[in-house]
């Protein structure tokens, strides 16, 4: 398992073990056994909406933030009692379909193709394989594996490892792709986070210069072109994809937050706001979007690995 450096402000993840000191380490299989074998208070059990089962996870300096394994999805990150992240009131927590918000997963494939919209895996239960407390932070590992219902549509053997760590004022993520197969495959993917917001106040740093994909007016053929400014705002509806983004965006939410989106090996990046097709939420929140749009090639074998690391000012 890669390991996790917490020494930094923000959090980073560093892949040689020198740098991780465990404390409270577990690894679990089933979720039915998982809440009496939890004791770590920065870790707990829930019951979501809907049931669905949920971790809660608490850092000593009061942040937070709840995981389901349903989709692997964040729904929420509180940092002084503010929550950061958006979780849209058309929302369903029923198991079938996707949760709308927070950090959704987008793989094998992102956006509209062969398969369903945005890949399998949001539409997926994923299970919980460690818990540990790094330094104080709270460290979830969650991993996803091909099945017959993955396999209906895209007919690799895979694992997904996912490991969510939460500080003081930052929660960062890791994502492992690794084909587990004896033949090569391809995916897309995505981190399609909603980010609370006031939609008319917002704006985005750091993208001058990129190749954008604009899918306004028509998502089936993007116009190319240029970004040419310095900061991005969203005056109505905006869906469009940055090539080559840089590894750190600034983003101020339009509610007093100036919160850093880093990352590590998210090549592209993606803006989006619904406008009046959302007429209910589009006000409140913008989606700012870490992204691997071209295709991915991996031999048997072989892992792909992607940071995000969301700090608030």
């Amino acid at each position: 398992m890669a390991s996790v450096s917490v020494a930094w402000s923000p959090p980073t993840i560093n892949s040689s073990p020198s740098y991780l000191r465990r404390v409270n380490r577990h690894t679990v299989m089933a979720f039915a056994s998982l809440k009496k074998e939890i004791s770590n208070p920065g870790v707990q059990v829930a019951d979501g909406k809907g049931n669905l089962p949920k971790l809660l996870l608490t850092s000593p300096h009061g942040s937070e933030a709840e995981l389901y394994l349903f989709g692997g999805c964040i729904t929420s990150w509180k940092v002084s009692d503010r929550n950061l992240l958006f979780v849209r009131p058309d929302a369903v927590f029923n198991g079938q379909k996707p949760i709308s918000g927070g950090v959704p997963h987008c793989f094998p494939q992102f956006g509209p193709g062969p398969m369903q919209q945005h890949g399998f895996a949001r539409n997926k239960n994923w299970s919980i394989v460690d818990f540990e407390d790094v330094e104080g932070s709270p460290v979830v590992t969650l991993d996803l594996k091909d099945d017959p219902y993955s396999r209906s549509m895209w007919d690799f053997s895979f694992q997904a490892m996912y490991k969510v760590i939460l500080d003081a004022r930052s929660l960062s993520t890791e994502l492992v792709i690794t084909n587990t197969d004896n033949k090569p495959f391809s995916f897309s993917t995505a981190l399609h986070t909603y980010f609370r917001a006031s939609v008319i106040g917002a704006s985005v740093g750091g993208l001058k210069g990129c190749k954008t994909l604009n899918k306004d007016p028509d998502p089936k053929n993007p116009v190319e072109g240029k970004e040419e400014r310095d900061v991005v705002t969203f005056p109505g509806f905006v869906d469009c994809v940055y090539l080559e983004a840089p590894d750190e965006l600034l983003l101020d939410n339009g509610l007093g937050d100036k919160i850093s989106i880093r990352n590590r090996n998210w090549t592209d990046a993606v803006l989006w706001n619904p406008y009046l097709q959302m007429e209910a939420c589009y006000k409140d929140f913008v989606c700012v979007e870490n992204a691997k749009i071209g295709s991915v090639q991996l031999e048997p074998e072989q892992s792909w690995t992607a940071t995000q690391h969301l700090t608030v000012a």
